[in-house]
């Protein structure tokens, strides 16, 4: 009986562990220069120029690794001058340190990241989804059949996916959940990251560019829809206001300037 009583007591008093996120890194995934940002807020500071950053966001939930937007590729780091629009009103973009040498300061390789999802299919947010070709890719339909240029596919369709049709809980607790927000693209979408210590993140993917345009909801001249961005801003304010969550805006850099860089992180 003491014998059996020593095998089975141990076990009985250890606490499961609890569901959630652990940690949440940001990652720097490109800074940049935009020409005249009067084409992200139409009207407003036209002519004016002003910096911008792209992050990515690495999510370690458990045993598992989550990457959210993949950034510019990471060849840009080898270009001297940046990598430079046809059209200077937009962005210039420079690649400070790549995905994967941030991922290893991390003590971690591509094969350890295996799920992601990206907000969208822009160079600056798909640039290193090849990196991890085994990941499990979550992404709305709308956003996947969307063809590009010359109608050739947006990804390479050997790649792991799962096609969405609005909103998906990652890992089925609620504490990471894609919300569809259409409108800069047909297929967008954003991030829900609830976290112990840290509280509730709403990660904004291009819903929204910078926070004048989040004030005064301005909608770039060339996203998909007007309406659809429109509406999109207004959900994300209403999760905001419901999760009493915190906006993170991926290329503003005045708010990125704020925030812990990998290898520090949220809890």
């Amino acid at each position: 009986m003491a014998a059996l009583l020593a095998l089975v007591v141990p076990t009985a008093i250890i606490p499961a562990r609890a569901a959630g996120v652990d940690r949440l890194y940001i990652l720097n995934c490109g800074e940049g220069t935009a020409g005249d940002i009067s084409m992200w807020s139409p009207g407003v500071n036209e002519g004016k120029s002003m910096p911008f950053v792209d992050n990515c966001y690495l999510i370690k939930h458990g045993a598992d690794w989550f990457i959210w937007d993949t950034g510019l590729a990471d060849s840009i780091a080898d270009l001297p001058d940046g990598q430079k629009p046809a059209d200077p009103r937009f962005l210039t973009w420079r690649r400070p340190k790549t995905l994967a040498s941030q991922l290893t300061q991390l003590g971690l390789s591509p094969a350890d990241i295996k799920s992601m999802a990206v907000s969208h299919t822009h160079p600056d947010h798909v640039g290193n989804i090849e990196m991890f070709p085994n990941a499990m890719l979550f992404v709305q339909k709308a956003e996947y059949d969307w063809p590009g240029a010359n109608n050739a596919p947006r990804f390479v369709p050997s790649h792991p996916v799962t096609k969405l049709d609005g909103d998906h809980d990652v890992f089925g607790d609620g504490s990471v959940t894609i919300l569809s927000t259409p409108g800069h693209t047909p297929g967008h979408q954003s991030l829900l990251v609830k976290l112990q210590h840290t509280g509730a993140i709403v990660l904004s993917g291009d819903a929204v560019h910078f926070k004048g345009n989040w004030d005064n909801r301005g909608v770039p001249a060339n996203n998909f829809s007007k309406e659809k961005t429109l509406a999109s801003m207004q959900r994300i304010s209403d999760v905001l206001t419901e999760e009493k969550a915190q906006l993170w805006i991926n290329h503003d850099k005045a708010q990125r300037d704020t925030l812990k860089m990998s290898p520090e992180f949220y809890d």
